[in-house]
Parts: structure tokens; sequence; C-alpha cells
């Protein structure tokens, strides 16, 4: 046999595994949100879910491959991306999802619990890096089109449009503690917006400096 098994907690199977799965990430959840990630424990998950201890390790083996597959799901579960036709417009609706997303009570808690655990397991943080790579790779087709349209200059670097819309909202989120309400996510949107059209995120040529 030359095939390699994938990962712990990758396979994206159906029926009863899927529902077992499904059981499982979702008392995840609830464990990170109650106790964080350092009391992570297969067996209480599987209590949890009511599911065998047996089936919880052989399937993902450690909590860190357990994250990850909650981060997976996660990405899977997150709200498509709005097309509004404007580029205002489209980083306003990301920015208001980044918004919602921060500071609805069970989903700002799982966050801080698995971006706490991601700063010191390097399996868990390269989860959260292709979580994020996700979410960014959704949204920035929106500044592609825009410069389609000619609103922004031709070179713009999509991706970090969007990391400039939601960077200032989890600053908040995670360091400053100030509040994250509409109007912060409004000027998030706008600055991300000005700043495209200036050209900041203009790709540039090589060369040092």
């Amino acid at each position: 046999m030359t095939d390699q098994a994938p990962p712990p907690g990758t396979l994206r199977p159906g029926g009863r595994t899927a529902r077992t799965r499904e059981a499982a990430l979702r008392a995840a959840e609830d464990a990170l949100i109650e106790h964080g990630f350092d009391a992570l424990d297969l067996a209480d998950i599987a209590r949890r879910a009511d599911i065998g201890k047996t089936t919880v390790y052989r399937r993902w083996g450690t909590p860190a491959a357990l994250v990850a597959d909650l981060l997976i799901d996660m990405a899977d579960q997150s709200l498509p991306r709005t097309e509004t036709g404007t580029l205002d417009g489209d980083l306003r609706a990301n920015a208001e999802l980044v918004r919602k997303t921060l500071t609805d009570p069970r989903s700002s808690a799982l966050f801080k619990a698995v971006i706490t655990a991601a700063a010191g397991d390097p399996a868990t943080a390269t989860a959260l890096h292709r979580f994020y790579a996700t979410r960014i790779a959704e949204w920035a087709p929106c500044v592609e089109q825009a410069a389609a349209r000619g609103e922004v200059p031709q070179g713009t670097d999509a991706a970090e449009v969007i990391r400039a819309v939601s960077a200032p909202l989890y600053y908040r989120f995670l360091v400053s503690g100030d509040a994250l309400d509409a109007a912060s996510a409004e000027r998030a949107a706008a600055a991300a917006a000005a700043g495209a059209r200036a050209g900041v995120f203009v790709v540039r040529g090589g060369g040092g400096g």
C-alpha cells in the first residue's frame, strides 16, 4: 500500500460518522468555551457527546487535532461573501460580519479559546492560519471585482485589503478592549477602502529598500 492515511480529524465522511463528528465538535465547542484549551480532554468530549472514548481517540488522537477539525467546520459554516456591487459596500459587509462574530457571546468565547490555544500549540496555530486563509480567500474577490470596475488600482493585493478590514476589529477584541460597535466596523471598512483607492495595497515590483 502506498497511500498514506490522512491526519486525524481531516476526514469528511457522511452518515453515522458525520453525526458522530458533529456531536464531538459541538461538545468540543462547549468545553473550550467553558474551560479553555488547556483543560480540553478527549474522554470528556466523548462523555459530553455520548460517543465511545475509543471512537474519539481513534478519530482525533489529540485535543489539537480535534480543534483543527473544529476550525475546518467553522470555516465551512461561515456565511458566504456578500456582494453589494461596490467596494465600500462589500467591505462594510465584511466588517459587520466580523464584528457580529466577535461580539456573539458563544462565538467570541470560542474564538478567544482557540486563539489562546494557537499561541502555544503549533498544530492548532496551523489550523487557525488555514481557517483565516479560507475566510480571506472567500472575500478577496470583492477587491478583484473592484479593480475590474476601476474603483481601485490594478495590482491591488486583495487579501491585504481584507486583512486591513478585520485587523482593527481583532485588535479591539483581543488587545484594547474598546467597544466593538457598528461605528468601529464602519471605520475599519472605510479606512481599508480609502487605502485601497489610494494605492496603499498595490503590489510593488521587486527590489530592496
